[in-house]
C-alpha cells in the first residue's frame, strides 16, 4: 500500500519536473521473475527507474541505508520501506550469500527485482566491473535479466545532494538475457557477469573500466588524502 501510494505521488511529478524519455519498457515482462540491471550513477536511479516500470520493482538494498542515525536516516528508512525495497547485508562472505538467496526466493515468487551489478555508485561516471552475484540469480532462478542505462541521474543528483535539480532523465531498456550453465563454476559466472555489463555498455555509452568500482572508490579516496596531507 505504501509503496503504490508513494508511487502515485511521484509519479506526476517525475512526469512534470524531469520529463522522462524512456525507451524499450516493453522488454520488462509483465509478470514473472525478471531482474532488472542498471548502471549507477545517483542516489535517485532507484527512484526513477521504478517510477516509469508499470510493475512494483524491488531492490535489494544495502543494509546501511536502514540503520543511518538521525531525523535524515529516519527519512530514509521510510522511504526505502515504502519503495518496497528489502535490506541486505553485502559486505561478503556468508552475507554476500544471504542477499543472493533473498533475491533467489523474491524471483520464485515471481517479483522484478532491480539490482545494481557494479555494487555501488560509479565515482566518476564510467562503467565498472560487475559482481557475480547477478549471473548466479539469473542462472539458478532461470529468469531473463533486462539490462537499463540511466542517463543524467548524476547530474540531477550528485552524490552527497539531497534535493535534487530539475532536469529531463532518461532510460533505455534492452533485450532480455537469458543465462545457464553451472552456477557454482566462477568462470561461467563471470562470462555471463560481463555479458550483462557489456550490454549495459552499448547502451550507455559508458567507458568501461576493469575494476571494481568499489576499488575506484578507495583509490580516488586514497589519492585525495594524498594530496590534502601534502598541501
Amino acid at each position: 500500500m505504501a509503496y503504490t501510494f508513494l508511487k502515485s505521488f511521484l509519479t506526476p511529478l517525475l512526469m512534470l519536473f524531469f520529463r522522462p524519455k524512456v525507451t524499450g519498457l516493453r522488454q520488462v515482462p509483465n509478470n514473472g521473475g525478471v531482474i532488472i540491471a542498471s548502471n549507477h550513477l545517483s542516489f535517485s536511479d532507484s527512484i526513477f527507474m521504478p517510477l516509469v516500470v508499470p510493475r512494483k520493482v524491488t531492490f535489494l538494498a544495502k543494509s546501511e541505508y536502514f540503520t543511518s542515525p538521525g531525523l535524515k536516516g529516519f527519512i530514509k528508512k521510510l522511504t526505502f520501506i515504502a519503495l518496497g525495497q528489502v535490506p541486505v547485508d553485502r559486505a561478503g562472505g556468508r552475507r554476500s550469500e544471504a542477499a543472493i538467496l533473498t533475491g533467489l526466493d523474491l524471483l520464485k515468487e515471481g517479483n522484478c527485482i532491480g539490482i545494481y551489478p557494479e555494487g555501488t555508485r560509479s565515482p566518476d561516471g564510467r562503467l565498472y566491473k560487475g559482481r557475480t552475484g547477478i549471473a548466479r540469480m539469473a542462472i539458478e532462478s532461470g529468469c531473463p535479466v533486462v539490462p537499463v542505462a540511466m542517463f543524467n541521474t548524476a547530474e540531477i543528483q550528485p552524490t552527497g545532494q539531497i534535493v535534487p535539480k530539475v532536469r529531463r532523465v532518461e532510460m533505455v531498456f534492452g533485450e532480455p538475457l537469458f543465462f545457464t550453465g553451472d552456477s557454482r563454476d566462477l568462470q561461467v559466472l563471470r562470462e555471463s557477469t560481463d555479458q550483462i555489463m557489456k550490454a549495459i555498455q552499448k547502451l550507455s555509452g559508458q567507458e568501461y573500466v576493469e575494476m571494481y568500482a568499489s576499488e575506484a572508490k578507495a583509490e580516488i579516496m586514497k589519492e585525495r588524502n594524498y594530496l590534502q596531507d601534502n598541501e
